[in-house]
């Protein structure tokens, strides 16, 4: 382990950047580039260009190389939620066998619908334990609508409904199993986070570049991008019954429980067979392909609104054009309740 330790945790997952603490002396080093990343996404007001998202792409051939690049890709980033099936891999690789739904909620950053609660609950209830040793923090659903059905409900936020809550009951259950303190499973230093590291290591073929503290309170590695577009292959590539296949498998088999019934990485999922897909916060996102080929991009400024335009610009061009990439792509731009609009890739 790093001798470079985080800074104590902080809420949410799927949250802004200041939301992320990270230890400056692990802080990620690299070169400045010669100019400013580019143009990934517009947005158009009424026929103007009222203003931009910038950022870095790469694409991966099946063999691995890279197939082409925007930005500076070898620059370190916090891939954030697209973290978690190395994370769920490692859960896998403690001894807890989860399949199916609850191996998808593992990885998941759920939108706080009916049954991802339902599941998450559960799953506690299974290993005899208890929604209050969850260290996530208390949140509303991720998913706008149902965050207005569940105030119309009387309801308060609170660490169940926390996107990130089936991981951390799978954290929690991967512990018990092996009889690892609960109190601390969110401690870098713990033997559950210390197998993350090494999975996520292994998955991306490099080293992690900086060591901090993600909004969900649990640790977090940065990689290239080039690094985490290799850890999606791997695991669609990975033999079947290995860890990496069976999250791999999990996810694809139920994108609901990933994501939820309206979002782009259950859309993708469902629309492409064979793909594997996770977005994380401050705008990355990590796509394999059942060909082989793999993606991976980050908007530097966080911006999650860019990345369905950015992702559907790059399906297309990948030979994946048609309704799914239309679909995930749509981001309307309205005034007053007149779309007059969009948000639309430039590259």
């Amino acid at each position: 382990m790093s001798p470079a330790q985080p800074v104590p945790p902080r809420p949410a997952d799927d949250v802004p950047a200041d939301d992320v603490s990270v230890t400056p002396s692990a802080a990620p080093s690299a070169a400045p580039s010669a100019g400013p990343p580019p143009v990934l996404a517009e947005v158009v007001r009424s026929g103007f260009v009222e203003g931009v998202h910038r950022g870095s792409v790469v694409v991966l051939e099946a063999d691995g190389t890279v197939a082409w690049s925007l930005g500076d890709p070898d620059r370190p980033v916090f891939p954030r939620s697209a973290n978690k099936p190395m994370q769920a891999a490692a859960i896998l690789r403690a001894g807890l066998d989860l399949a199916g739904e609850r191996l998808a909620l593992a990885a998941a950053s759920h939108s706080g619908e009916p049954f991802h609660l339902e599941l998450a609950e559960r799953m506690l209830t299974e290993f005899g334990l208890s929604a209050d040793a969850l260290q996530c923090p208390p949140d509303l659903p991720l998913d706008p609508v149902e965050t207005e059905h569940y105030l119309a409900s009387g309801q308060l936020r609170r660490p169940l409904t926390m996107n990130c809550s089936g991981k951390h009951a799978a954290m929690l259950a991967a512990s018990a199993r092996n009889g690892w303190p609960l109190d601390s499973y969110l401690d870098p230093g713990h033997p559950l986070q210390l197998l993350v590291r090494e999975t996520v290591e292994a998955a991306a073929g490099e080293p992690v570049a900086a060591l901090g503290t993600d909004g969900c309170g649990a640790p977090l590695m940065a990689l290239t991008l080039p690094g985490l577009a290799r850890a999606f292959a791997a695991f669609v590539r990975a033999e079947p019954g290995t860890p990496q296949r069976r999250v791999a498998d999990a996810m694809r088999a139920h994108p609901e429980y990933v994501a939820g019934t309206r979002r782009p990485d259950t859309w993708l999922m469902r629309g492409i067979p064979g793909a594997l897909s996770k977005m994380g916060a401050e705008a990355v996102q990590a796509v394999a392909l059942p060909d082989g080929r793999a993606l991976a991009f980050k908007v530097d400024d966080g911006a999650t609104r860019a990345l369905g335009p950015v992702l559907a610009r790059l399906l297309e061009q990948l030979g994946y054009a048609g309704e799914t990439a239309t679909r995930i792509g749509g981001a309307p731009l309205m005034g007053g309740a007149v779309q007059v609009g969009e948000i639309r890739a430039a590259f």
